[in-house]
């Protein structure tokens, strides 16, 4: 049976002096990243004298530019939806880009970025988008069109620039959009009035289907340092409905 040794001193200085090498090496690789650092929880940012848009139904509908087509097929989802209290979040179904970055219920966002993948993660509804950087991006052919598209990115000196494409058609949004639109996002850091951390994305949605020009917004959030994101449990909920339908039923 071997027996259990004391470290020597020199065995021990020998560890630590490991530790405090590979401890150096870390933070020598995060301070050679030249990019900025988007990590953390964010919110709406509200400049001094700016209303606070509402969320839900309260935001109302921004006046877009249309094109014909869009506006028979905008016009017919509302003429089914609009005189009923139904909606995709009731059916737990997330707001798709752009406006669940554009809003996404007025609840915050977490990013956590690496350098293959920055992944933003949306409150409401637990949204999550992949912004895949490098070896990460796949071919086009393997993309599969989801409400929040599939997202590219690339540095453009302390910009992050995002490319998202195979998007589904959606007349149910603040922004309705075809199949074939595409949607540049530049984001980067700011500062507020008082001083605050701010990310702010200059993005632009160009869709020659729905709309007679590109149409370009701008979306800016605050730095929360002591924030988190809590549970947004939109199925769970809809489950114990179904089961206290089940009951009554019975």
């Amino acid at each position: 049976m071997r027996q259990w040794r004391k470290p020597s001193a020199l065995m021990l200085s020998t560890a630590v002096g490991l530790l405090w090498c590979s401890g150096f090496a870390l933070a020598s690789a995060a301070r050679a990243d030249p990019h900025p650092d988007f990590s953390g929880v964010w919110t709406t940012y509200i400049a001094p004298g700016q209303v606070r848009l509402g969320r839900g139904r309260g935001r109302g509908r921004p006046d877009l530019p249309f094109t014909a087509l869009a506006m028979q097929k905008v016009a017919a989802y509302h003429g089914l939806v609009d005189q009923t209290s139904d909606n995709p979040g009731a059916h737990c179904l997330g707001s798709g880009m752009p406006t669940s970055m554009m809003f996404s219920g007025g609840y915050p966002m977490e990013i956590v970025q690496s350098p293959g993948v920055v992944l933003v993660i949306y409150e409401a509804w637990t949204e999550i988008r992949h912004l895949y950087l490098g070896d990460k991006i796949i071919p086009v052919g393997d993309r599969i069109p989801d409400r929040n598209g599939y997202s590219t990115a690339r540095w453009e000196g302390d910009t992050l620039v995002v490319e998202t494409s195979q998007l589904k058609e959606q007349e149910d949004s603040t922004y309705p959009h075809s199949a074939e639109a595409r949607i540049v996002e530049r984001y980067h850091l700011g500062t507020g009035a008082k001083g605050e951390k701010l990310l702010i994305n200059d993005w632009t949605l160009t869709d020659p289907l729905f709309y007679t020009r590109p149409l370009s917004v701008q979306k800016v959030w605050a730095y929360d340092p002591k924030g988190i994101l809590l549970p947004y449990e939109c199925n769970e909920e809809a489950w114990l409905d179904h089961l206290e339908a089940l009951r009554n039923h019975h």
